[in-house]
């Protein structure tokens, strides 16, 4: 009998480290933090409703809103057309538009555009640099090339590994990742130096590289410190550290929440830190009901970021992204006037929390807007039932 289990022993314990291992990489999922949860179940619908062919109901069309084949998956509003122009002229192979706005938000210290606007035009540059080659060639030091480049690499690092869980994920895939994700940390490097003062964005391109390749919490907090000295209340910033915090990455619920609680109580109005709480809850909430989304403490949450959005500058990029999760606990807390405004605001463009980690994102949003429209045009609205 003790050889026996001795024999068990020997090919268990090998067969069970092999089985966490898997199970480790599964659970974290894509690049984004794949929460699990399918478009065609929960709040947004079942499945059997995910399976019948869309109708737009016409108190939907009335007000302009549209069906999910016209809603835009590859941004979670319109582009500003400034840099709709540089993206045009970088694809022609003309980078001086893109020079042109990075320069100014350089000037001006517009930190939140710049970040917006490098993240396009890096994740530009992964599919195709040849312009910011040329961009280099002329510019060898320029801090907004050294930029596009820096984030050019994580966004390279995240098509290589691919958007799929890790089971689907081959081996080739995560060397890649990691190779690239890597050299990321020298570019980022470069970039800061380069930076001009005050300038943020190359810290905050730091946390892609911390999450993606394991980086200690003490590292992270070194970032952190970077960031928060040059630009306290940023918006990627703290989307980004509320992601490397959650319990899918490298912290725990209790870490992600207190984060985002701390974020929103400092911030001063308008800045859009009150999102953040919302996001910590909806990125550790896994149960099937919308108990915790109705709660006192909940809707003083969407009260805030009520507030929040109304203060806000409306040409901040990223308006829209807060609007998104409003319009979504709006619509789980039965405030359907209010809900409906939100969702018409941000109607066409789906790129954005919640919708973007379902299945379907057009279909998710689309869903829940018509249950509010629904529910307000028959006369629902605070505590109809969702």
């Amino acid at each position: 009998m003790i050889i026996l289990w001795i024999v068990l022993g020997v090919i268990g314990l090998p067969l069970l480290a092999l089985g966490l291992y898997f199970l480790k990489a599964i659970v974290q999922g894509a690049l984004e933090g794949w929460r699990g949860a399918d478009d065609g179940s929960g709040e947004n619908g079942s499945e059997q409703d995910a399976d019948r062919p869309y109708e737009l109901p016409a108190a939907a069309a009335a007000l302009g809103m549209r069906p999910p084949e016209e809603q835009n998956r590859d941004s979670a509003a319109p582009v500003p057309a400034v840099l709709a122009s540089a993206v045009a002229a970088a694809r022609s192979g003309d980078w001086q538009p893109a020079a042109d706005l990075l320069d100014a938000t350089a000037a001006g210290r517009d930190w939140e555009n710049r970040s917006f606007h490098s993240w396009w035009l890096a994740d530009m540059a992964a599919d195709d640099d040849t312009w910011l080659l040329a961009w280099e060639s002329v510019r060898p030091d320029d801090p907004g090339a050294a930029l596009v480049r820096a984030r050019s690499t994580v966004a390279l690092a995240g098509k290589i590994r691919g958007a799929k869980q890790a089971k689907y994920t081959t081996a080739e895939q995560f060397a890649g990742f990691r190779r690239v994700m890597e050299q990321s940390r020298e570019h980022h490097a470069r970039a800061a130096e380069l930076a001009v003062e005050g300038d943020p964005v190359p810290y905050i391109g730091r946390i892609s590289t911390a999450l993606g390749l394991g980086d200690p919490h003490i590292e992270m907090e070194r970032i952190w410190k970077e960031i928060t000295e040059r630009d306290p209340h940023h918006y990627e910033a703290h989307y980004m550290a509320l992601q490397y915090w959650c319990a899918k990455w490298r912290g725990s619920e209790k870490l992600a929440r207190e984060f985002a609680a701390e974020a929103a109580e400092k911030a001063p109005p308008g800045s859009l830190m009150t999102v953040f709480p919302l996001i910590a809850h909806f990125e550790h909430d896994e149960s099937d009901t919308t108990d915790a989304d109705r709660t006192p403490e909940m809707r003083t949450l969407v009260d805030a970021l009520l507030a929040d959005v109304t203060a806000a500058d409306p040409a901040h990029p990223r308006l829209a992204e807060a609007r998104h999760m409003l319009a979504y606990y709006l619509s789980l807390q039965d405030r359907d006037e209010a809900a409906v405004e939100q969702f018409r605001l941000v109607d066409g463009y789906v790129d954005a929390l919640p919708w973007r980690y379902r299945a379907d994102p057009a279909a998710a949003f689309c869903r829940m807007r018509d249950l509010s429209v629904g529910n307000l045009n028959g006369g629902g609205g605070e505590g109809t039932s969702g």
